[in-house]
């Protein structure tokens, strides 16, 4: 519309000078004097130099105006370092190392039961009795022989050293109390064995055999299973290109996607060993689990840090082209006024890490870049553009 007004103006100034000159041309023409025809006409002839030359700067003013008004509009971020940190990402389960079965270590029939499942326990504590068959008085007995055998051999061996009575006599008595000693602590590891104690503190996930059941060692008469989920863990194959920048105490995350939480941790063991069939190595990794909601082959995704730059380039994905030499580039806001006018300029970069919606880069750009987001697909080599906040 600002362009339109000059013209319309100079159109209508020709117009209005045009009909009086009109008029005097045909009065000049009718009085048939050369001289003055020839003198108007060169008038005339300079005055549409003038016009020209004042037509020719409007066309430029014209052309500037409208240049203004069509420069593509862009949306910029400047580029600064910041840390950087590239994850690699595995799928785990988490697994337990206090996952038992309790087997009983006699047979015999089940005669008590004392804790139901859920219950919490202690290391060393009775979760049940299996019937010792009288045992326990045949342990009663064999401590009174005991007894007796101590005071025998005790009183033997006073006489002894008095020289009093026989080395043989001493001997009898000497040897058996110690063979009833024997049987004495032999009964008492059987018995022992008819209590099923928990082998460490946790918690009793299933209670397997009912109280009465007739049970006996071996596979198939297990009666307890306990589980502590105080000490969680998650193993993973991580592929050998990986060996020279993850290893003991490299920082990792543990994502669970049915619980929607995660926990930070580091990992805790690295393997030595590369496995030739899958060409990769294990790694153990702890997973704290103070509020008890982790369970055994609960499904994981594990990050594993393998890669920090505290003072990395980062743009986002997006804004990365290719050319078709498969260089990769972005354009920038080159030299921009205080208008926020600039020069949109293309850069050649080398990318590095990937991680989420940015892109680490190498070289090609410096601190202070501005980079064009918005509008980075319809722009040019060393077109000017107009920055928007």
């Amino acid at each position: 519309m600002k362009t339109s007004i000059p013209i319309l103006a100079l159109f209508i100034l020709l117009l209005s000078c045009g009909e009086s000159q009109n008029e005097s041309l045909d009065s000049l023409i009718s009085n048939g004097d050369l001289e003055q025809i020839r003198s108007k006409k060169l008038s005339l002839t300079e005055e549409l130099k003038t016009l020209n030359e004042q037509v020719s700067t409007l066309d430029s003013v014209i052309a500037v105006l409208d240049a203004d008004s069509r420069l593509p509009l862009v949306n910029t971020f400047e580029v600064n370092p910041q840390n950087f940190e590239h994850f690699l990402e595995l799928q785990g389960n988490v697994a337990t190392k206090q996952n038992v079965l309790i087997y009983p270590e006699m047979a015999g029939s089940l005669e008590r039961v004392y804790v139901t499942e859920g219950d919490r326990v202690s290391k060393g504590q009775i979760l049940g009795k299996i019937d010792d068959g009288g045992m326990a008085n045949q342990l009663q007995q064999l401590k009174a022989q005991a007894a007796l055998a101590e005071t025998t051999y005790e009183r033997q061996k006073r006489l002894w050293e008095q020289n009093i009575g026989s080395e043989i006599q001493y001997l009898q008595a000497k040897t058996s109390f110690e063979a009833i000693t024997n049987n004495v602590e032999q009964v008492e590891r059987q018995l022992g064995k008819s209590a099923l104690r928990a082998p460490f503190s946790g918690i009793i996930d299933d209670v397997i055999k009912d109280q009465g059941t007739v049970v006996s060692p071996g596979p198939g008469s297990e009666v307890f299973r306990i589980v502590n989920l105080s000490n969680m863990y998650i193993t993973v194959d991580v592929p050998e290109t990986y060996v020279g920048s993850i290893s003991e105490g490299t920082k990792a995350q543990v994502y669970f996607p049915v619980l929607g939480d995660s926990v930070q941790t580091k990992l805790r063991q690295a393997g030595n060993f590369i496995n030739p069939n899958n060409r990769s190595f294990s790694v153990e990794i702890p997973v704290p689990n103070t509020a008890g909601r982790i369970k055994p082959n609960l499904t994981a995704r594990v990050m594993i840090n393998d890669y920090s730059n505290p003072n990395a380039l980062l743009v986002p994905q997006s804004v990365i082209s290719e050319n078709a030499e498969g260089d990769q580039y972005v354009f920038i806001a080159d030299n921009p006024d205080s208008e926020m006018k600039g020069t949109a300029k293309k850069i050649v970069v080398t990318t590095g890490k990937t991680q989420g919606r940015y892109v680490e880069i190498l070289s090609g750009l410096q601190k202070g870049d501005l980079i064009i987001q918005e509008g980075a697909r319809s722009v040019k080599d060393n077109q000017d553009v107009q920055i928007i906040k």
